[in-house]
């Protein structure tokens, strides 16, 4: 097995704490990667935290993993020691179902193994991104353009992927309206991305203190959900609504939003469960959907484009004994707009 240090809670309630961890050896097919930055996702909270369920603990966070091939298995084509690598949110998956062979891993039948918190097929607990070193079968990591800094490609193995992944499969481009709820760390990479794309992108926010940063990031408009006059102005306005927040919301008053045959993509993970009423559908033939991530295919292209179009998110890069003062920050929604994690201040820990 191979040691390496790693930042874990030990209970729902924290702090984190440096350990040490291990990792599997090399497999044939295997990457040994060693981690440079590591995104903080609000997944991560709410895994730890028990929110989403029971957990095993310790647990190690991170699933938006950026870093430098440093040993390969004896039967690895992919990758060479010394290439720039990411790992999202999936290490492995059955491979052989539907979904699994069309490229679409994320919504594997038997279930994709997790990044953390999951049991993989050697019967071990993985193990996150807060690390220093990670072992992730070939087929399941990714290459980061040379043209994306490590710091900001982290990210975007989840928050970026996350977002593009819908905007993709509901066509956003030039002719369609899209609307971004919530500017955090989903939202404005939803809405860099939607404009890139070629689509009119307005953001929907409870108040207008984003404002100047959503016009800067490529938002055409910007509007504040706390105004009633919002949801009479925009009725019918939009093709597609992108549902950034992990938090409730008024659903009825969203999907009044959307024009005929538009589609209100959830992509936000809240806790507790989202209530429809069906009329807001019926009537114009609007449609409620979910998204996750994209799969390992799709996550190659979304880097690509981002690379190709200068598409970066907007950090802010911290020590590994921050981690606890990050998080609560994101509770606090108090991050422009994403947290990544400065691995090489762990080995000096």
């Amino acid at each position: 097995m191979i040691t390496t240090h790693a930042r874990a809670v030990f209970n729902p309630q924290g702090p984190f704490q440096l350990t040490t961890i291990e990792r599997r050896d090399l497999q044939p097919h295997d990457v040994l990667i060693k981690i440079k930055y590591a995104g903080i996702c609000h997944s991560d909270i709410h895994t730890a935290r028990g929110e989403w369920g029971p957990i095993n603990y310790p647990i190690v966070p991170g699933h938006e993993i950026a870093g430098i091939v440093a040993q390969v298995g004896s039967a690895v084509t992919k990758y060479a020691v010394g290439d720039r690598v990411g790992v999202g949110c999936m290490v492995d998956s059955c491979r052989t179902c539907e979904p699994c062979r069309k490229g679409d891993e994320q919504y594997c039948l038997s279930g994709n193994t997790g990044t953390y918190a999951a049991i993989d097929r050697y019967g071990h607990y993985t193990q996150g991104g807060y690390s220093t070193h990670i072992v992730v079968t070939e087929d399941f990591v990714v290459r980061i353009p040379d043209r994306l800094a490590l710091d900001v490609a982290a990210p975007l193995l989840c928050a970026g992927i996350t977002t593009y992944s819908p905007l993709r499969h509901w066509e956003a481009g030039p002719g369609k309206k899209v609307a971004v709820v919530g500017l955090g760390g989903l939202g404005h990479m939803a809405v860099k991305l939607a404009h890139a794309m070629g689509a009119e992108v307005t953001v929907l926010s409870q108040t207008l203190k984003k404002k100047e940063d959503g016009l800067r990031l490529g938002a055409d408009q910007y509007y504040a959900t706390n105004d009633p006059q919002t949801f009479r102005e925009l009725a019918g306005a939009f093709d597609l609504i992108i549902n950034t927040v992990s938090a409730k919301i008024d659903t009825s008053a969203y999907l009044s939003l959307l024009a005929l045959d538009g589609t209100m993509v959830n992509v936000g993970a809240p806790a507790e469960p989202m209530e429809i009423n069906v009329f807001p559908l019926l009537l114009q033939r609007r449609s409620f959907a979910g998204s996750t991530i994209g799969g390992i295919r799709q996550t190659q292209e979304m880097l690509d484009f981002c690379a190709e179009h200068g598409i970066a998110p907007e950090i802010e890069v911290i020590a590994a004994n921050q981690i606890d003062e990050a998080w609560e920050r994101v509770l606090a929604s108090d991050v422009r707009y994403r947290f990544v994690i400065d691995i090489s201040t762990m080995e000096k820990e």
